[in-house]
């Protein structure tokens, strides 16, 4: 049984098309024009409406040009005495299912009535097929059955249904943005788009161009008008990754747009109304950082409305074997190999520290798979520093003095120790010396200044 709305001005036709399809099992509501039916419609969809075109107060295409934006699927049916070529246009053009003149066939206009209500069904089952697997993809995709990981599933689950602002954090690779295109996938806006950015990778100008637009003439090279991604989220998420990298003057106007809800394009007079769910991301202290002052504490409470911190790996090493598995597999379908992993190669794995996540992980799998030409991966196929990883060793290294230590000079001394070598190994490059430490660019850079060796990476570029 479907929801039908009649909409006809005049009212033989409403009780006629009412005893048709009551009599073919359909549940009927019925308006006098389009503004009644607007209104029946905002308080509860129908899966069909067959409406006369001519109507006093709203006509039947100003009543679908009112909705179809919040019903987008909805089947139309129109019906009219005065047909015209520019009616019909207009009508086929906001989504119209058909055009059956006036009198009309009673045999015919049923028939088109089950093509349409059929061809609803159709679309339903499909969308909700293809959400199926979107949703089982995207939860796929974050393996784990830790305790932490099933918290994790069932916290995306919840946060999912709501459209609160959520801020996830966690260190570099643990699969920040899995966890926001899950919950993107699993809400209401699926359908609309996910929009990704990185915050880090681009400077303060070039940020604000991305994320609200641009009009043309704003500036040199801006030939055409650009729409942002916050626009181009319009209905869906946009995913704000490493928002701690973001400036001062960048977080202003991002707050701003989180409050309002409206975006100004640079260089544009007239701002735009928005509807994108925002969910951030940050390895960083962002609640420390606002003690510090280099991080709104007003944006911070704003963006983390409903947080999310992914724990390292190290403290969840039981998900370690099924992210093996799930890498290997992943990397022998891609290859068409059928390889699995001897259990001297998996203890290795399971011992090592990961500091670099599971993305790490992900990228030791691949060059095994990649490099292994037997049936199982060989600890051989592994990298040097984790099949020479020795915790005990480690553990003494790191030995606490009996008299103690100043923890904070040391941890100062060990960060400037490490930049320094990322920078010896790449011969002052920075770009290269922050891919090695896995931060980003301005982030290196803000520790040059605070060990004070900007010039040193210069000296090192310049070989003396």
């Amino acid at each position: 049984m479907s929801n039908l709305l009649i909409v006809d001005d005049e009212q033989s036709y409403r009780q006629l098309l009412s005893l048709i399809f009551e009599g073919e099992g359909h549940s009927i509501r019925t308006a006098s024009n389009g503004a009644e039916a607007v209104e029946l419609l905002t308080a509860e969809p129908a899966d069909l409406v067959v409406s006369d075109v001519r109507m006093p107060d709203m006509d039947g295409i100003e009543m679908l040009r009112t909705v179809r934006e919040a019903l987008p699927d909805m089947g139309v049916v129109f019906m009219t005495a005065h047909a015209s070529v520019e009616a019909a246009r207009e009508a086929f053009k906001l989504g119209a299912d058909d055009f059956v003149t006036k009198p009309f066939d009673v045999d015919e206009l049923k028939l088109i009535v089950k093509k349409t209500l059929e061809k609803q069904a159709l679309i339903d089952e499909n969308r909700a097929f293809k959400r199926a697997q979107r949703e089982r993809g995207s939860v796929k995709n974050i393996v784990g059955t830790s305790a932490k990981m099933n918290a994790i599933f069932q916290m995306i689950e919840t946060v999912a249904e709501v459209q609160s602002t959520v801020l996830i954090t966690g260190e570099s690779g643990t699969g920040k943005e899995l966890v926001a295109r899950a919950i993107h996938d699993l809400s209401p806006r699926a359908e609309k788009p996910f929009i990704s950015i990185n915050c880090g990778a681009f400077t303060e100008t070039l940020l604000e161009s991305e994320l609200f637009g641009y009009v043309k003439g704003s500036f040199t090279g801006a030939n055409t008008n650009r729409k942002g991604l916050f626009e181009a989220a319009n209905k869906g998420s946009i995913f704000l990754d490493e928002i701690g990298e973001m400036s001062p003057a960048m977080q202003v106007k991002l707050l701003r747009v989180l409050q309002e809800r409206r975006v100004r394009p640079v260089g544009a007079h007239e701002e735009l109304q928005i509807d994108a769910r925002v969910i951030a991301a940050t390895n960083r202290d962002l609640k420390q950082m606002s003690v510090e002052g280099t991080f709104r504490e007003d944006l911070f409470y704003r963006i983390s409305v409903i947080p999310i911190h992914l724990p390292p790996l190290r403290e969840r090493s039981e998900d370690i074997p099924d992210l093996v598995n799930h890498f290997v597999g992943k990397y022998c379908d891609q290859s068409g190999r059928n390889l699995a992993i001897s259990p001297r190669a998996m203890h290795m794995l399971e011992n090592y520290m990961w500091g670099g996540n599971v993305r790490e992980l992900e990228h030791t799998i691949e060059r095994a798979v990649a490099l292994e030409r037997t049936e199982e991966i060989q600890p051989e196929r592994l990298p040097e520093h984790i099949t020479n990883y020795n915790p005990d060793r480690i553990k003494a290294e790191f030995e606490l003095p009996e008299d103690g230590l100043n923890l904070t000079a040391h941890l100062e001394n060990l960060e400037k120790t490490y930049v320094i070598e990322a920078l010896r190994m790449t011969a002052g490059n920075q770009t290269k010396a922050a891919d090695l430490l896995q931060m980003q660019v301005r982030s290196l850079r803000h520790l040059l200044d605070k060990h004070s060796i900007r010039t040193l990476s210069a000296q090192m570029r310049s070989g003396e």
